[in-house]
């Protein structure tokens, strides 16, 4: 038996897809918009990603944003953008060494440094990143992503950051 419930969002700037609501994600069409490589972040959230930067060095990343407000232990959502081809592992986190403007976590991936300055965005509290895509430079042709099994369970609201995305399309219900 097919659901019949099935809803979609569109949109081709960065913003909330979902209205705050319990939902599945089925489906996430995108596209790049060919000026340069981007990246498709989407964080299941009820306020917009908050922009930082990151460097990493081994396996720890050092997040910079001005006043976070975070302690020791707080859980990040949080997508990186990448560097001359690396980036960190984008995922929910706990983060520790926690001053005034930065915080620290500990990458599940041992993979190549990023240098300092390089953009990501984070969510906190009951918020979470949910997941990632990136497109090569000069690719405009469209990227279908099916999920399997009943979906990505969105709880608090579907909001997209999109850098050098033409569009991004959601089915959900």
């Amino acid at each position: 038996m097919f659901q019949t419930d099935v809803k979609s969002a569109h949109q081709a700037v960065t913003g909330f897809l979902l209205p705050v609501a319990r939902t599945r994600v089925k489906q996430i069409t995108y596209s790049g918009n060919g000026s340069q490589s981007g990246a498709l972040m989407l964080f299941d959230t009820t306020v917009t990603p908050v922009t930082a930067s990151y460097a990493k060095t081994a396996n720890v990343v050092t997040v910079t944003s001005t006043a976070h407000g975070l302690a020791n232990g707080a859980i990040v959502g949080i997508g990186y953008l990448s560097a001359t081809g690396n980036s960190a592992t984008d995922g929910n986190y706990a983060i520790s060494n926690a001053l005034a403007n930065t915080f620290a976590i500990t990458d599940i991936n041992l993979v190549s440094n990023v240098s300092g300055g390089t953009g990501c965005y984070y969510v906190t509290n009951n918020n979470r990143w949910v997941t990632s895509f990136d497109t090569l430079t000069s690719q405009t042709s469209t990227q279908q992503i099916s999920i399997p099994g009943e979906g990505v369970l969105v709880t608090n609201g579907l909001y997209a950051q999109m850098t050098s995305i033409g569009f991004v399309t959601v089915f959900y219900g």
